[in-house]
């Protein structure tokens, strides 16, 4: 049986290693990847964290939380890249709270709705419960959706499901944005090791397992080599279209942002929902806590 390579870490995965970022960048170019260099607009930022008024939700301590610079950058960037308007409807992936969908209505008058785990099942207003995977919606329902520091999190399988489910239910012409995309130079999962529960979770043997106490008890954090981009997302676009956008300048917002790559696919006009099953790739090796400092 093939055995999930474990690497004990005393800091989180290196993600604003540069020749890193480099290597990846070059191997996406040559893989044949849509790249875009993309340039924040330090004073468009600016005035959209103005109109965004944070300080008014009790999110990230209104604003003044150390991680509140790199969350509203991502938040920023995908209300540019997706480029909301009034006629939009709009879904927030795996939301946890989250004031994106109050802030993105207010500034571009679009119908906005959060989604995630953590609330009851169904349809509430313009709350939906349940697995992102299985929205509770028709087919074509949201024109644009987005994930905010949170595709990484998708454990085993679930990452190629959502993406089937992103083809069912964005409109034509829609817009699905992921960031930050976390791309490494290998397939890894880092993880904390007191948030594994105590019946133990499925890894993928194909992956790098770093395990790091970074005080957030995360569970799962999932980096694809370019290898596993292709073979778990591309492979699974069927017609959507993928173009993978290179942030070139996120420390001038701050210097701890590392939102570096952003996943923004769409799905062409005229375009019907997908009837094909999930594509399964790897085996899984289920990972118990107490089995993880030794």
């Amino acid at each position: 049986m093939k055995t999930v390579r474990i690497i004990q870490l005393q800091q989180l995965l290196p993600l604003h290693d540069k020749k890193i970022q480099e290597d990846i960048l070059t191997e996406l170019k040559s893989s044949g990847f849509d790249i875009v260099p993309y340039e924040i607009d330090i004073a468009d930022y600016q005035r959209y964290l103005d109109l965004a008024q944070y300080c008014l939700y009790p999110y990230l301590d209104c604003g003044k939380h150390y991680c509140f610079p790199e969350k509203s950058l991502e938040h920023y960037l995908a209300f540019k890249l997706l480029e909301l308007n009034k006629d939009d409807v709009y879904i927030d992936i795996a939301n946890n709270n989250s004031p994106v969908p109050e802030i993105y209505s207010s500034l571009s008058r679009c119908i906005a709705y959060r989604q995630d785990m953590i609330f009851p099942a169904g349809i509430h207003g313009n709350t939906l419960g349940g697995n992102a995977s299985e929205l509770p919606v028709c087919d074509n329902f949201a024109s644009k959706m987005a994930l905010h520091c949170s595709f990484e999190h998708f454990e085993g399988e679930s990452d190629i499901h959502f993406i089937h489910e992103a083809r069912r239910v964005l409109s034509p012409g829609g817009k699905l944005c992921i960031l930050p995309l976390y791309l490494f130079n290998q397939f890894a999962i880092q993880l904390d090791p007191d948030a594994l529960p105590s019946e133990g979770m499925d890894f993928e043997t194909d992956a790098t397992l770093y395990l790091f106490k970074d005080g957030f008890r995360t569970r799962h954090a999932r980096f694809y080599d370019i290898a596993h981009l292709k073979e778990r997302i591309c492979k699974n676009l069927g017609d959507l279209q993928l173009k993978i956008f290179y942030i070139v300048n996120e420390d001038r917002v701050n210097p701890h942002c590392y939102v570096k790559f952003v996943a923004l696919i769409e799905k062409p006009l005229n375009i019907l929902p997908p009837e094909n099953p999930h594509t399964i790739l790897t085996p899984f090796k289920k990972i118990f806590r107490r089995n993880k400092m030794k």
